[in-house]
């Protein structure tokens, strides 16, 4: 027997749409249904856009037509499904379709403008065609119908509120909608790289690996040092030559940088960009702190600058072997924040700011002007020495991000609202910034500390929060804002 298999894209994430609508007024209301379905098309436009494909099956107006569109939602692997709402249906023309697709669902409870012209409508002398007129503007009428229906089968269920056309608030939500069913689409279809051990001793960054792949999906890939150091063997001169050259052009590299060590940070970065092809890495996290192997040292040692370029092409890389951070760092990059690694480095009572910020790779495509790079004669708590960067994240409104693994065996999120202000840094070779926060810098702290987040998390610039709310609605994990 011959089996022919099925072939799916999963590049992009698969949003679907359905408009409900009631049979029985089509031949009552001249109109009214091809008016409905207009009021469709120009929701479709609102989630149209390049990174999302669009499974639209029109109005489905009785409970037939609803049990064929679960059945189609699921041939079509959908992520999520916006049901807009264009006049009174029934609630069985809702639940067939979202019962069998089984995925997130977002009502569209939308007026196709702000209000009715009552003069107008009330001058109408047919009875009839005002009442189809008044069809179209009742959106709102079922709502409480489906939200009941849903309670009662357990079906969450979320909903955007307001105008068809020109509403900022419904625009702003689609979007942020959308940003989190990407993002979520990702994680399940991420290749996370895992290479080395754990830093010996902190306790708070063991994750469990398998709670991890049942919350956000994707790979975890296990990878040796040793592959790195191989793959160092074979990069050329020349290539080196043009690694060094990038270097220059995208970093401050500062005078007293020796060209050896900007030659074995390019070479490693050359085999870094290999690995990530060789296994098809979307992130990556490391540690590696041996003896007795030169070559693997050498590899280790030489990293950052290569890891702090992955991490700006969207590959976040995180030391110290933090797979939760590293997952913070995706979802942040994710979202278009960008995801910096980032933990306490002091705080400054005098300004009422929090200095955070991390040895190793930072998220150079968030800086604040150009990312310098600085030679290190000694790695602290770490092997070996060599190149380090500098930078401070973009100067403005920032979000933190905590993919916390906490009791009881479940993972949660947190985050908070801040500010990146201009000020000193300590200017010791490490990514470092100085964060504002309307609670204070004392009550930030104590706030954050209580909810137990490892000591690492992820910076991004923009206020992001309602997208990771969201996000997090959408794959079910507890969300708290802290600031």
């Amino acid at each position: 027997m011959n089996l022919t298999p099925i072939v799916t894209d999963h590049t992009k994430p698969r949003i679907g749409l359905f408009g409900i609508g009631l049979d029985a007024y089509w031949p009552q209301f001249a109109g009214l249904k091809e008016r409905l379905e207009a009021n469709l098309a120009a929701v479709a436009a609102q989630l149209s856009r390049p990174d999302i494909e669009l499974i639209n099956l029109g109005l489905i107006d009785n409970p037939k037509r609803a049990m064929e569109a679960g059945h189609e939602f699921r041939r079509a692997d959908v992520d999520m499904i916006f049901l807009y709402v264009t006049t009174y249906a029934l609630s069985a023309t809702v639940l067939p379709v979202v019962r069998r697709a089984a995925v997130p669902v977002v009502i569209l409870n939308l007026s196709p403008g702000a209000a009715m012209d009552y003069a107008a409508f009330n001058a109408m002398r047919d009875r009839t065609s005002m009442t189809g007129i008044w069809l179209e503007w009742c959106s709102a009428c079922p709502t409480p119908e489906i939200a009941n229906v849903f309670n009662r089968c357990g079906i969450a269920f979320h909903q955007i509120t307001g105008m068809l056309r020109d509403d900022p608030h419904v625009n702003t939500q689609i979007r942020h909608w959308l940003d989190a069913v990407k993002t979520a689409h990702v994680m399940a279809h991420n290749r996370l790289g895992i290479m080395g051990h754990y830093y010996s001793g902190m306790l708070d960054i063991y994750a469990d690996l398998t709670l991890h792949a049942g919350v956000f999906g994707g790979h975890m890939e296990m990878l040796e040092v040793d592959e790195l150091a191989e793959l160092r063997k074979h990069v050329s001169s020349d290539d080196i030559d043009r690694r060094v050259a990038h270097f220059r052009d995208v970093f401050d590299v500062q005078p007293d940088c020796p060209d050896e060590e900007l030659r074995r940070a390019a070479r490693t970065s050359i085999a870094l960009d290999q690995l990530i092809l060789r296994h098809d890495l979307g992130s990556l996290c490391y540690y590696y702190m041996g003896e007795g192997s030169p070559e693997n040292e050498d590899a280790v040692s030489s990293i950052i600058l290569g890891n702090s370029l992955l991490t700006a092409r969207g590959i976040p890389v995180a030391g110290e072997m933090e797979v939760a951070n590293v997952q913070a760092m995706k979802i942040m990059d994710a979202l278009g924040a960008g995801g910096s690694f980032t933990e306490y480095y002091g705080v400054d009572f005098n300004d009422n700011i929090l200095l955070m910020g991390h040895d190793g790779p930072g998220h150079i495509a968030i800086a604040e002007g150009k990312t310098k790079v600085r030679p290190l004669r000694v790695y602290h708590g770490k092997v070996g020495r060599g190149l380090s960067v500098e930078m401070s994240v973009r100067h403005g409104p920032v979000t933190l991000l905590s993919v916390v693994q906490g009791g009881g065996g479940r993972i949660k999120l947190i985050y908070a609202h801040g500010e990146s202000v201009p000020g000193p840094i300590l200017e010791i070779g490490n990514t470092n910034s100085r964060y504002r926060f309307a609670t204070g810098v004392r009550e930030f702290m104590e706030a954050w500390n209580r909810h137990g987040p490892a000591h690492h998390c992820a910076t991004g610039v923009g206020h992001i929060g309602d997208k990771i709310e969201k996000f997090g609605q959408l794959l079910g994990i507890e969300t708290h804002r802290i600031a």
